[in-house]
C-alpha cells in the first residue's frame, strides 16, 4: 500500500495479491484517513506501506516530514505486523497531471485533484516496487 499524504487529503493505492501492479484505491480527506485505514485493515492484509515523503534537492524532507512520521509511529504502534518505510515521491504529482492529460481525461476531471493524489500514490508504489525489485 502506498500513501501519498497531503494535509487535506490523502491519496492510497494498492497492489494486487501477486505484487504485479499498482492500482488507484481512493483519495481520502486527510481527518478520515485513520477511520478508513481501520475499515480497510479489518478485511485486507497489507504487509507494507509506503508513505511518499518529499525529498529537497539538498537532502532535507519536505515540509509534511513531520506529521507523516507521526502518522507512521501512531500506525505502528496500533498494527505491528505492518512494515513502514517512506519513499521519495518528488515530482509524481507532476508525472500524474501528464499521465491524467495524455490519458484524454475531460478538463473539468482533469481539475479533481482527488485523481492526482490517487494517481501520485500509484506512482510512488510502482517506484518504491521498482526500485526493491518487487
Amino acid at each position: 500500500m502506498a500513501i501519498d499524504y497531503g494535509t487535506k487529503k490523502t491519496g492510497i493505492a494498492v497492489t494486487d495479491p501477486l505484487k504485479i501492479i499498482a492500482n488507484g484505491l481512493d483519495t481520502v480527506p486527510t481527518g478520515e484517513l485513520m477511520a478508513f485505514l481501520d475499515g480497510y485493515f479489518f478485511t485486507e492484509v497489507v504487509e507494507t506501506m509506503v508513505f511518499g515523503e518529499v525529498i529537497r534537492a539538498d537532502g532535507t524532507p519536505g515540509s509534511n516530514h513531520k506529521k507523516i512520521q507521526n502518522l507512521m509511529a501512531y500506525i505502528a504502534k496500533k498494527y505491528p505486523n505492518i512494515n513502514l518505510t517512506t519513499f521519495d515521491e518528488s515530482f509524481t504529482s507532476l508525472r500524474a497531471k501528464e499521465i491524467i492529460l495524455k490519458s484524454g481525461v475531460k478538463k473539468k476531471k482533469r481539475q479533481d485533484k482527488t485523481l492526482v493524489d490517487k494517481i501520485s500514490a500509484v506512482l510512488i508504489l510502482q517506484d518504491y516496487m521498482e526500485a526493491n525489485g518487487i
